[in-house]
């Protein structure tokens, strides 16, 4: 099954983000869509997602969407070393862990900063991601 994020392509945080699954992803598992490629505005259209839903990683796992922190706790349960930890965001309540999910997602570009474009992958992750 697939397994494919999107993210915040110009998002300095999301970027180091995607940077550390793919370390730890060492199965491969995940595919990865900037929000700003043609592949990610495709299967926004697909899911019908609405502009919220841009402010957060998605998830989307065959015919399953997850966004915020159940996006995070199911791409963490696939990942080996520390970021594993973060699949036990599960044992706090879901309304506490998106408000503190939203509060850094708003103020993202503030806090982590904003690239004037896209990150290109090399040739040895070109393949993980969909443009």
């Amino acid at each position: 099954m697939r397994k494919i994020i999107l993210f915040d392509g110009v998002c300095n945080f999301c970027n180091r983000t995607v940077n550390t699954i793919l370390v730890h992803d060492r199965s491969a598992h995940f595919q990865f869509a900037p929000n700003q490629s043609d592949a990610a505005k495709k299967l926004i259209l697909q899911f019908g997602f609405n502009a919220d839903a841009l402010n957060s990683v998605i998830l989307i796992e065959g015919e399953h969407i997850f966004t915020k922190t159940d996006a995070v706790i199911k791409i963490a349960g696939n990942l080996s070393g520390w970021p594993f930890m973060f699949k036990w965001l599960k044992l706090i309540p879901t309304p506490i862990r998106n408000f503190a999910y939203d509060l850094v997602a708003k103020n993202r570009y503030r806090l982590f900063g904003k690239r004037a474009s896209c990150m290109i992958p090399d040739k040895s992750i070109q393949d993980r991601f969909l443009l």
